[in-house]
């Protein structure tokens, strides 16, 4: 048999007797208290009293420590100390033979150990259901002890904490965005209020939760199809929908090297952006991937890196005097096509080709060639260029010098006089008479000193030419001189115009009087010859 189990089972026979005898000749046994709570490894003083007509033993039957402190004709007090069970003690007595016992209703209470929240997922999603569970250790009475689930200082949940040893009790909840970075912890509470006493509580350490929404779609990625070799060029990956967008991690990698990107977050979206070169053809793989919590959204693309060099352009040669031929050549390469200014008939070819006759007017004119080229179902176009320079004699005629100019003296007037010609020609004008220079191209104020006739004349490698100009100045009795002259003609002129206008008048007058006349004797003729 076990320790202690002999007076357990004398106990439990004693206190089945306490319940069927109840007593002989009237006699009483009580014990004080009937009832108590106390603190598990605390101590109790038990007093056992009876009521017997004659001298008979008694005292307390338990298995717990006990002592007797004190003592009277019908009464002993004892102390239990170090209690760590629940056994009630029993007080007993042999009063005229019978026996007669009275029980204690003793409850033991103690505090757990230990409370701990099990530890959280590293990333929740939003909207999706979470266990979380609270281990307890120790405590009692367990009917009276209970587990509460807290969110920051918010009860969540209670549940009574089982008899297991240690105890689990696990609660479900939804987390929601604003409970990312929010503590659970989890709390035990001993309510013996009902006992007399108080609530007792302890909280866990807390643990935060980090809640996350990952959307279904796939990242947005920007990169040009094609890009030549060695120009840079940019890349661009974007993702909404996020939360917590701060948290998420994005790769870009081209080929089987990772960009250096940089990265904007904004409140609910990702942007990376990277910058690259490549120096080598070929097709490359493209991928953006953004991971957040426990979940990654990837999309994938391509790049073509091409070389194509402008076309070739030549102009033979290229510099010509006019009225020389001159070919003019496009070439690009393999695979590509090329259109030249001027050249529409043939058919678009890796080689175009334009011979003309060249004229003075042809200076300066510019031709283009365009190549165009299919890489990855699109069209790349490069241009190049080419200024032809005709070589001719100098030119100075009326739209580059007028060869007449009346100014008033006192304003101030800019003589523009200027020759054409490859080589530029150089351009001098002096007066007739003395050699004076003519002021070409300044702003100053004209004076009559300036007034007379000029020679110009342009010259340059390739020839001369030269031409008058005249320059009047209007001042004081020389307005006179020209402006009454002009006046006299004027007024002869429209003396003339008006008498010619009379003259024509009075003819038309005679004309129509005389067809009057002829018509009239018409008539007449013809009413003498009718017979009557």
């Amino acid at each position: 048999m076990a320790p202690g189990a002999a007076p357990a089972a004398l106990l439990a026979l004693l206190v089945l007797l306490g319940t069927l005898l109840p007593g002989s000749g009237g006699a009483e046994i009580s014990i004080d208290p009937s009832k108590a709570i106390i603190p598990r490894g605390g101590s109790l003083r038990v007093n056992c009293s009876i009521s017997c007509d004659r001298k008979t033993t008694f005292g307390l039957e338990t298995v717990l420590n006990k002592e007797e402190v004190s003592r009277g004709p019908n009464w002993k007090v004892f102390e239990l100390s170090d209690v760590q069970e629940e056994i009630n003690p029993l007080c007993y007595s042999n009063c005229h033979g019978e026996q007669i016992v009275a029980s204690m209703n003793l409850t033991i209470y103690w505090f757990p150990e230990r409370v701990e929240l099990a530890p959280l997922p590293l990333w929740q999603p939003v909207g999706e259901e979470l266990n979380l569970s609270c281990q307890v250790s120790g405590g009692g009475p367990r009917h009276h002890l209970s587990m509460v689930l807290l969110r920051g200082e918010e009860e969540l949940d209670r549940q009574p904490v089982g008899k297991e040893e240690p105890a689990e009790v696990t609660f479900m909840v939804q987390p929601r965005r604003e409970d990312h970075g929010t503590s659970f912890s989890c709390r035990w509470e001993l309510d013996l209020r009902s006992q007399g006493l108080e609530l007792f509580q302890n909280t866990s350490a807390p643990r935060k939760l980090q809640t996350y929404v990952m959307p279904s779609t796939d990242p947005h990625l920007e990169a040009p199809p094609i890009v030549e070799v060695g120009s840079r060029w940019q890349v661009k990956c974007t993702l909404d929908g996020l939360f917590p967008a701060s948290d998420a991690e994005v790769y870009l990698v081209l080929g089987d090297q990772k960009l250096e990107s940089n990265i904007t977050y904004n409140s609910d979206s990702v942007l990376a952006k990277a910058w690259t070169e490549e120096n080598e053809e070929g097709t490359r793989s493209l991928r953006c991937s953004v991971s957040l919590g426990e979940k990654v959204r990837r999309t994938q693309g391509s790049v073509t890196m091409y070389s194509f060099p402008l076309p070739t352009l030549t102009l033979s040669p290229p510099e010509v005097s006019e009225w020389t031929t001159v070919t003019v050549e496009c070439v690009t390469r393999d695979g590509a096509v090329v259109r030249l200014n001027g050249v529409s008939a043939e058919p678009p070819g890796p080689r175009a080709q334009l011979k003309l006759n060249v004229s003075a007017d042809d200076h300066g004119s510019n031709f283009s060639c365009s190549a165009a080229l299919k890489i990855a179902g699109q069209e790349v176009h490069k241009i190049q260029t080419r200024e032809l320079h005709v070589l001719y004699g100098p030119r100075l005629d009326q739209r580059d010098c007028l060869g007449n100019w009346t100014w008033q003296e006192g304003s101030e007037q800019t003589l523009k006089c200027a020759a054409r010609g490859n080589p530029i020609p150089k351009l001098n004008c002096s007066r007739k008479g003395d050699g004076a220079s003519l002021p070409i191209g300044d702003l100053k104020p004209v004076t009559r000193e300036v007034a007379g006739t000029y020679l110009c004349w342009a010259t340059s490698a390739r020839g001369g030419v030269t031409r008058e100009v005249v320059l009047n100045v209007l001042y004081g009795q020389n307005i006179l001189d020209i402006v009454i002259p002009v006046v006299a003609v004027t007024l002869i002129l429209g003396t003339l115009g008006t008498a010619g206008y009379i003259y024509n008048y009075q003819r038309k007058i005679q004309k129509y009087e005389l067809q009057k006349a002829q018509k009239e004797a018409a008539l007449k003729l013809n009413a003498q010859s009718t017979p009557p």
